[in-house]
């Protein structure tokens, strides 16, 4: 079953995890000093905050395959979606070691769609998302 990603830039980590904790019911799955994840059952979501370096808010939804079968099945959705597309393929971020596909609605909300299958103890990084393959738009997270 795939599940809902959500990922929040926020304006004070400490407060909005205490926040979260509460409205959750939970304590985090992820906890570093500039990332804070829940994985939840009940909503099923992978729920992500992490320090905001500028403007608050959603950084980025996305879809989170739990096997190759439903990456691949997400993957052909977002072709046939006919947004713009990023295949960054496979990579280290946020904690976790993935395979990823971005891609961006008509109105701009960028969309992460990806399968995790390992986890790490760096960060990783972000892309910058300016190579999506459809020309003139700036996607830039």
């Amino acid at each position: 079953m795939k599940r809902f990603h959500v990922n929040l830039m926020v304006s004070d980590l400490d407060r909005s995890k205490a926040y979260y904790n509460a409205l959750f019911a939970a304590e985090p799955s992820v906890e570093r000093s500039d990332y804070v994840k829940w994985m939840l059952d009940d909503p099923f979501i992978n729920f992500s905050i992490e320090p905001a370096q500028g403007q608050v808010g959603i950084a980025h939804v996305g879809l989170q395959a739990a096997d190759k079968e439903e990456l691949t099945e997400v993957f052909t959705r977002v072709e046939a979606a006919g947004g713009p597309r990023f295949e960054e393929g496979r990579t280290n971020c946020c904690y976790a070691l993935s395979e990823k596909l971005w891609t961006r609605d008509p109105d701009g909300i960028v969309w992460e769609n990806f399968m995790t299958d390992g986890q790490t103890a760096e960060y990783g990084s972000t892309p910058e998302l300016t190579d999506m393959d459809s020309p003139n738009q700036d996607v830039s997270l």
